[in-house]
C-alpha cells in the first residue's frame, strides 16, 4: 500500500501529464469549490473515453447535464 503523499504526487503527476498545469490547477480547484460525487462521476466513465472525453463528462455531470 503506498502513502497517501504517494497517491497525491502520483495523481497530480497524471492530471499534469494529460491535462498540462493550468487545466491540472483549474480541474482541482473546481473540485475544491463545487460538491462533487466522484461515485456517481466514475460511473458515467466509458473506458475508452479519452482525457478530454472524461473531463467534458465531469462537468457536464457537474453542471447536471447529464441524465442517468
Amino acid at each position: 500500500m503506498i502513502t497517501d503523499t504517494e497517491i497525491r504526487v502520483k495523481g497530480l503527476q497524471i492530471l499534469a501529464q494529460y491535462l498540462g498545469d493550468i487545466e491540472m490547477e483549474r480541474f482541482i480547484a473546481l473540485i475544491q469549490r463545487e460538491p462533487f460525487d466522484y461515485t456517481q462521476w466514475r460511473q458515467a466513465i466509458d473506458g475508452d473515453d479519452s482525457i478530454k472525453d472524461i473531463s467534458k463528462k465531469a462537468m457536464a455531470l457537474r453542471q447536471g447535464k447529464v441524465s442517468g
